[in-house]
């Protein structure tokens, strides 16, 4: 069943069609990498949303979806996509592949702890590295092995401050001292054994919204460029431009 407009306002791309899965998903959203699937995770003041989503709608394109859940508290969405990183072919060797993800939350009532994570499996293919590798307003991770290198990057927390008042609440400008000093310690990005991100955001107040891209790309591990490392640079404003454009 093709719904050219939702009966709800979507907070993503609200004029792009979408149909809906029937009866239910089924499913966890994910991404398949060589180190196994990039899973997303949702914690809500301690309470973590189910990995299968209330809802789930997919997008023109192939293999573009929209998950959906919702909570007395709190709307939440994630897009998945693959992503062409156009990268300049004179600067960077071709990837084999690359997606995005944003993610979303939008409020309704106070939130005083929300944490966001994208992860790799616990236990990575024997012989696989991983690093912290991120960069300026850039949150990033690069897994490799004789075979393969891969990246996940986003925001980090001096762009999420940075991106008050558009993407981030605008109450959050002021935090960006904490976030360069690294005095913050209720919010701030984690990266635990470098096997993904996690985001713990600033508090919520009602009527907010956070919108966070995730990349992940990977390539050849005899590549000698960063190709993986730029191409999880973009924005979410960028990613959904783009995937409003296909």
């Amino acid at each position: 069943m093709t719904l050219p407009h939702h009966p709800r306002p979507a907070m993503l791309l609200p004029a792009v069609p979408r149909t809906r899965v029937l009866p239910h998903p089924t499913g966890r959203p994910a991404v398949d990498t060589p180190f196994g699937p990039l899973t997303f995770t949702t914690t809500l003041d301690g309470t973590t949303l189910p990995p299968v989503p209330d809802e789930l709608f997919a997008l023109p394109g192939d293999g573009r979806t929209l998950a959906r859940w919702t909570t007395h508290a709190t709307t939440v969405e994630l897009l998945l996509t693959p992503y062409d990183a156009a990268l300049d072919p004179e600067v960077w060797s071709p990837l084999i592949a690359s997606h995005a993800a944003v993610w979303r939350v939008e409020t309704r009532s106070a939130l005083a702890h929300v944490r966001f994570t994208a992860t790799l499996p616990r236990h990575l293919p024997e012989g696989a590295d991983a690093s912290y590798d991120g960069g300026q307003s850039l949150a990033a991770v690069t897994v490799e092995d004789e075979r393969v290198k891969l990246s996940i990057g986003g925001d980090d927390d001096v762009a999420l401050c940075e991106a008050a008042g558009s993407t981030t609440p605008r109450h959050w400008a002021p935090l960006v001292d904490e976030a360069y000093e690294r005095t913050n310690t209720s919010w701030g990005i984690d990266y635990g054994r470098y096997h993904g991100i996690t985001w713990r955001l600033p508090p919520l107040r009602p009527g907010d919204h956070c919108e966070l891209p995730v990349v992940v790309a990977w390539s050849d591990a005899a590549d000698d460029t960063a190709n993986t490392w730029y191409a999880v640079t973009a924005s979410s404003s960028y990613l959904l431009a783009r995937t409003a454009e296909s």
